[in-house]
């Protein structure tokens, strides 16, 4: 959890996937950590994968829908047997899917 509360310091990040085995066994906003959990405490143990999973297979368009049903920004692609295939990411505008170059761009000094 104190590993966690820290990784939420920077106001970009909207989820942190906690996996093992490349199995994603939980997925964690940032409004899970109001959690009263100290910060010695496993991180999957304030997530959740309930409507923050979404299939490889599945419409832009059913993400997009559900993300705004939501207010979502960020979910985790998994496959039938919940193995991390990778994430979906909002834009802030809500008018578009981040990339790979957004990301990246982003973690590079000005």
């Amino acid at each position: 959890m104190g590993e966690l509360r820290r990784y939420f310091g920077d106001d970009h990040v909207h989820m942190a996937l906690v996996v093992d085995a490349g199995t994603l066994v939980a997925a964690v906003e940032r409004r899970d950590l109001e959690s009263t959990l100290s910060d010695d405490s496993p991180a999957w143990l304030v997530g959740s994968l309930g409507g923050r999973t979404i299939g490889p297979d599945a419409a832009l368009s059913d993400a997009l829908a559900s993300m705004s049903k939501t207010g979502r920004r960020r979910l985790a692609v998994t496959d039938d047997r919940g193995l991390l295939l990778g994430l979906l990411c909002l834009k802030a505008n809500g008018l578009g899917f981040c990339s790979d170059d957004d990301v990246e761009s982003r973690e590079q000094p000005p």
